[in-house]
Formats: C-alpha cells, structure tokens, sequence
C-alpha cells in the first residue's frame, strides 16, 4: 500500500459541493486528511459534507462562500483553521465554464470571471500562505483547463483566466519553494462533472459523453475519481519533487504539452 501521508493533514477546497471538487474532498478524506470545503449554495454543500462524512467518516467542514468576495475567503480560512487548528492543503478548484466569442464578452463577464477564477485564487492562496509557513510547508493545487495552454477559438474569458492560473502557479512555485510550499496546476480536459452535465442541458448524458470522448486519444472521458487520485497524490509528501507544473488530465487530448 502507497502511504500518502495525508493523515491528519488539513485542506481547503474550494468548490467543493460536487463534481471534481467533491471527489477530492471524499479522497483526501479517506486518506485522513481533515477537508474543508466550500460552496454558494448551502442545501447543496452541506449535503456534500454529510455524504462524505458517511462514506469516509472523515472530519468535514462546509461553508458557504462565494470565492469572488474577500470576506468570504477570509471567513473560510478563519474557520478552517479555528476547528483544525491549521492548514497544509489548497485545492483552488472553484469556477465555472465562460466560453463566448470576444466580441460577444461584456465587460462584466470579463471582470466576474476575473474575480472567480484568478482573484479568488490569489486571494485563497495570499491567505493560506501565512498558514503553511507555519506549518513547515504546504501543498497548493490550481484547477485550470487545456485552453489556459493552447486556447480555441470562442473561448473568453475563461481561456484568458485560465492562463493566468498557470502562470500564478508558476509565480508561486518560484517564490515558495524555500519554504516548502509546492504549487501545481491540473490542467484539466473532458471529465464527468455536473458542470458537463448542466450544458448537456437535458440531452441524455451519456450520449453526450459519448460525442466528447470522440476527440479524445484514449476514447473516453475521465472519470471525477481518477481526478482526485491525481489530487491525492500531488498533495501527498510522495510528490514532494514536484512543483511549478501543470499537469494534463485529458487523455490526450490537449495538443501541447
């Protein structure tokens, strides 16, 4: 067995009501780890929290927040660290896709998917810094997608933000290496979420699975599970090399590596 070291580990994960972000929440849990999570909408979140503590019988924090608003993030770092007593993990997984043509892109959406999506993340990470230091180290893990490498046509602002999170992740991984602190980004391409599942739009979902994984080389698209292995693993001390990369989880697809 692959000891991770991720007992008694504490993490934040933004985004974490469902899809990706829950999967990673339930994974660090078994593992151990104590699991923050946070979301906008509370039924939904504190759902969450309850299906992992009966699937793991891990120790689960839900609170509501929205990543957008500083006040928020620094009530979810108060809290996260008042009942566990510190913090090791970032998982900036919060977001949605944005995807328009650029003259179709208003202000607005450029500046909401700013404060989402880069902002939330510098703010997250600006604050759980100071935490990790004490702690002797830490592990910071940005969700951003293949067009933040290699962007398509029609995919602003989202492609833009995205990039920005690969370079941040960079930024940081030079800056905190000294003090333990890694910092990766998964790129991430086709994956089962709700998100995909929202922009079916109430067309059988697998059948629009199906389409998908046509441009993909292995022939299908990932499943939410295999994602936290990944997380899992970045965050563990057995990847304690790593830092400064982004990772695709695509199956191939994304044309650059």
């Amino acid at each position: 067995m692959l000891d991770l070291g991720l007992d008694g580990k504490v993490a934040i994960i933004t985004g974490g009501s469902d899809g990706l972000g829950r999967a990673a929440a339930e994974r660090l849990a078994r593992e151990g780890a104590r699991v923050a999570i946070c979301g906008r909408r509370k039924e939904r979140l504190e759902q969450a929290a309850d299906g992992i503590r009966k699937a793991t019988g891990g120790q689960i924090l839900a609170q509501v927040a929205d990543v957008s608003r500083m006040a928020d993030i620094e009530a979810l770092v108060a809290a996260t660290v008042a009942q566990f007593g510190g913090l090791d993990i970032l998982v900036n997984n919060a977001g949605q896709s944005a995807a328009g043509g650029f003259e179709t892109v208003s202000d607005e959406a450029w500046q909401s998917d700013i404060d989402l999506k880069l902002m939330g993340a510098v703010r997250c990470c600006r604050l759980a810094i100071p935490h990790m230091k004490r702690r002797g180290g830490g592990r910071i893990i940005n969700i951003t997608n293949l067009g933040g490498k290699a962007p398509a046509a029609k995919g602003l602002p989202t492609s833009v933000t995205r990039a920005a999170g690969i370079n941040l992740t960079k930024s940081l991984a030079n800056e905190y290496a000294p003090d333990k602190i890694l910092v990766n980004t998964i790129c991430v391409g086709f994956v089962k979420s709700g998100q995909w599942e929202r922009r079916a739009q109430g067309k059988d979902v697998e059948a629009f699975y199906k389409e998908a994984a046509k441009s993909v080389p292995v022939g299908r698209v990932g499943e939410a599970d295999e994602f936290a292995d990944l997380v899992a693993f970045l965050v563990s001390a057995r990847a304690g090399y790593i830092t400064g990369t982004a990772v695709n989880f695509d199956g191939g697809r994304s044309a650059v590596v």
